[in-house]
């Protein structure tokens, strides 16, 4: 993930959030799945560089959909209840998806650069989960 060790504007916060929410549904909307409305109260942002977002679609399902300085990817909202938790689910099974990868040898070597990626992102995801001090108490 991107290192910068100025300060974002709240501009520039506003900006990149709206920037990574609109990759989000981008994303999504590849996939076929049409979003009808997004929960702020459920979502979390670490500008610039992850967003943890809680999307309803048009078929009234919610899912967690994660943007940013990372491949962008969602999983369903039984897999975690909180933004913290979803991170957490998306770390992991990057991981796992990454070892895969990386232990086949079927891939060409795009795939397993990806897989190292893929494994970096795992980690910074994990590390910005356990940060205490970033996930104040409600």
């Amino acid at each position: 993930m991107a290192e910068n060790n100025k300060p974002l504007t709240e501009e520039e916060i506003i900006a990149w959030s709206r920037e990574a929410y609109q990759k989000a549904t981008a994303y999504l909307a590849q996939k076929g799945i049409v979003t009808e409305t997004v929960s702020m109260e459920h979502s979390r942002y670490l500008a610039p560089l992850v967003a943890v977002w809680k999307v309803k679609t048009n078929e009234n399902k919610w899912l967690w959909v994660l943007s940013g300085d990372l491949p962008t990817d969602f999983i369903t909202e039984s897999a975690a209840a909180t933004a913290r938790e979803a991170m957490k689910s998306f770390s992991f099974k990057w991981q796992m998806d990454s070892e895969k990868i990386l232990a086949a040898d079927e891939f060409g070597a795009d795939k397993q650069e990806f897989a190292k990626v893929l494994r970096n992102r795992a980690e910074r995801l994990y590390e910005i989960c356990e940060a205490e001090d970033l996930w104040p108490s409600a």
